[in-house]
């Protein structure tokens, strides 16, 4: 399973792209959003200096057939509304791919979180290219579970050092007295300790944020 994390620039024909840019330092965080079959319901929350504004464009505008105020506070407001541009939604329906909530929204670009299978995620990003939503890839990261990432043995040896202070600084335990402690040779809880920190260390740099907009990892998630 991957993770991945995109930024969306939002069309300028949708509503939320208008009403955000517009109001640059509003915050819009999506809580909670179900797909209709021509529309899309949404519970939403408003930060900001100016909201009093925001709710009236959102009133106002022409792809929101609904706009219920569900509640309000100074800097704060909480609305539930329906809208027939729902793009997003759409984009996560016809992919089969979830996006997580909360989705935030400000000034015509949303930070969007999904994880599944990178089939699933090249269609998501097909969809996206269809509706005229443009994205960047943020992170792209491996989902792998711990049975996944070591063997038995690595996990046991691995745990055994971490609890007989191997790990510490400075250290409560040798080598020697780890491998006495596990009833292993020397040569053998050294070179499992070995295998088990690669595998580590290399799915934490597979974590870390690439930066190249054309790195192969993109290549990956656009493919279908």
């Amino acid at each position: 399973m991957a993770q991945a994390t995109l930024t969306i620039t939002l069309p300028d024909h949708v509503w939320i792209q208008q009403v955000s840019t517009a109001n640059p330092d509003a915050t819009f965080r999506v809580l909670a959003a179900v797909p209709g079959a021509n529309t899309g319901f949404a519970l939403v929350q408003i930060t900001g200096s100016n909201v009093e504004q925001v709710l009236e464009t959102m009133n106002d505008h022409p792809q929101l057939t609904e706009v219920t105020l569900t509640q309000r506070s100074d800097g704060e407001a909480t609305v539930h509304f329906e809208t027939t541009k729902p793009l997003l939604l759409f984009s996560s329906r016809n992919s089969g791919m979830p996006i997580e909530l909360p989705v935030t929204i400000q000034d015509g670009r949303a930070t969007v979180e999904v994880t599944g299978s990178r089939e699933r995620l090249g269609e998501l990003a097909a969809q996206f290219e269809r509706l005229g939503l443009q994205y960047r890839i943020e992170t792209v990261t491996e989902q792998l579970h711990d049975s996944q990432l070591l063997s038995d043995r690595q996990f046991e040896v691995l745990t055994a050092a971490v609890e007989q202070g191997y790990y510490d600084t400075p250290r409560r335990s040798s080598l020697t007295e780890l491998a006495d402690h596990l009833g292993i040779a020397k040569s053998t809880c050294s070179e499992t300790l070995h295998r088990a920190e690669e595998a580590i260390i290399k799915q934490f740099l597979d974590r870390v944020p690439d930066t190249d907009p054309e790195s192969p990892l993109e290549d990956q998630l656009v493919q279908s």
